[in-house]
């Protein structure tokens, strides 16, 4: 008996390097796209270590949890880094960019998350691209959860190392991700002896064994279902067409933010103004003496297919995260998530309308 998941023919190098032009395309870029065959931390990783070393001077900005990490492994290379921490409920201004590159004129690399799923914000990266280019350091952005909910445009920012992943807004597997590499990194991984090689972390291999020769022959057997999977996703985004796609997610981010006012019980939006939220997650503050984790608990008992998640770590006792990004930016799951969360708080004794906050989506999702 066949089965349409196990009896694949090979994927050949003609339709993967067909995909690789896609993503290209869905970024609005001429650089080279790699597609690596892991979830986004692989590319992530690799590109941090393909380009930086001993002799690097880092400004790794930190909005959220990714920022902490990249600092992590740029440290770990070698490389001097200096942080630009920025509290969770804002995003960085390019004003900070450019003051920090002023203190610090030795500074060749920098490093941002667009937008941070885990604590809900989105940095302004068009702004700062222009301080970045300014100033000559090569710009590495990750771009993961904001792909397909808003403007990812590395060419037009000027950024050199642009990772993406489908498993967010895009509505794929989190088992495939991509970056577009500039001629500038190519170059700082070819003079960087501490660049990966002969790796999975190494996007030198993809461009030696793969780029150079013209996407004839792979280097490895790919990922099929995932490759099939990011296809389907990016042919899902042209049909809809991108504007449309990242409209249904500012609008359900809109939607959510105002719906967790109306509905009161002490939730609060975590990020404090509205132009500093990402439209692939909205966080929530709960109440003094009200556990985040409990609220999630209670509520996806009701639905457990509803979009909700606490913080991790310190921040599962304060935040709830109401991911509204891929299948579940509509209405249908904003409504189901509040809802399902003004029950919850009603059960610990405290005063909600979830009528209110229903209106509320409604207002928003109809404007």
């Amino acid at each position: 008996m066949t089965h349409p998941f196990l009896d694949l023919a090979p994927l050949s190098a003609a339709r993967f390097a067909a995909i690789e032009d896609r993503v290209a395309r869905l970024l609005g870029t001429a650089q080279n796209v790699v597609i690596m065959q892991g979830e986004a931390l692989l590319p992530l990783e690799g590109a941090i270590r393909g380009t930086a070393g001993p002799g690097t001077t880092a400004l790794n900005v930190i909005t959220g949890p990714y920022g902490q990490t990249f600092g992590d492994w740029l440290r770990d290379c070698g490389a001097r880094v200096i942080d630009v921490v920025v509290p969770f409920h804002t995003a960085v201004r390019a004003r900070q960019i450019h003051d920090a590159l002023k203190r610090h004129p030795e500074v060749d690399f920098v490093s941002l998350v667009h937008a941070e799923a885990a604590t809900g914000n989105t940095n302004p990266v068009a702004e700062i691209g222009e301080v970045v280019r300014r100033h000559g350091a090569l710009f590495y952005l990750d771009a993961v959860a904001s792909i397909g909910a808003e403007p990812v445009l590395p060419d037009a920012w000027g950024v050199d190392l642009c990772v993406i992943g489908a498993q967010k807004a895009m509505g794929g597997p989190a088992g495939v991700s991509a970056v577009s590499v500039s001629e500038r990194a190519w170059a700082r991984m070819a003079a960087n002896p501490g660049a990966p090689r002969r790796s999975y972390l190494s996007l030198l291999d993809w461009k030696e064994r793969w780029i150079d020769g013209g996407r004839r022959a792979l280097p490895h057997a790919p990922a099929q279902l995932e490759m099939l999977a990011l296809e389907a996703c990016v042919e899902r985004i042209e049909a809809d067409g991108p504007d449309v796609v990242m409209a249904r997610h500012r609008g359900a981010a809109l939607a959510t933010r105002a719906g967790a006012v109306a509905l009161g019980g002490g939730l609060e939006p975590y990020v404090h103004e509205a132009r500093d939220a990402a439209p692939v997650a909205t966080t929530l503050r709960t109440p003094s003496g009200v556990e985040a984790s409990e609220i999630v608990a209670r509520a996806l008992a009701s639905d457990p297919a509803l979009p909700l998640a606490a913080g991790g770590g310190a921040l599962a006792k304060e935040m709830i995260r109401v991911n509204h990004y891929g299948k579940d930016a509509t209405a249908g799951a904003v409504r189901g998530s509040l809802a399902a969360l003004g029950a919850a708080l009603a059960e610990k004794g405290l005063t909600v309308d979830v009528e209110a906050a229903l209106r509320a989506v409604d207002d928003i999702i109809a404007a």
